[in-house]
């Protein structure tokens, strides 16, 4: 526990960062999943609107720096090339 009230609140606010990036990287997660059982279940439509999704949650994650920039560009090229495939 810190003494000083600076680092305290310091503290507190690290913890919340942690707590947001958490949720943020989950969400983005469970987003790029839906995409990806979408394609498996052979659902075109569902995929594009899933794909739509899933891109813009990338998009936002590599914006707020959860995610590196070139992990977003390669994660968006590996979906486009799995939407792609499907027709």
């Amino acid at each position: 526990m810190p003494n000083i009230k600076s680092s305290a609140k310091r503290d507190q606010l690290a913890k919340a960062r942690y707590a947001k990036n958490k949720a943020n990287k989950s969400a983005l997660k469970t987003s790029i999943k839906k995409f990806h059982t979408a394609v498996a279940e052979g659902n075109k439509d569902a995929a594009v609107s899933t794909y739509k999704v899933a891109v813009r949650a990338i998009d936002k994650a590599a914006g707020k720096n959860l995610i590196h920039k070139n992990n977003a560009a390669n994660k968006k090229s590996k979906m486009t090339l799995k939407l792609n495939a499907m027709e």
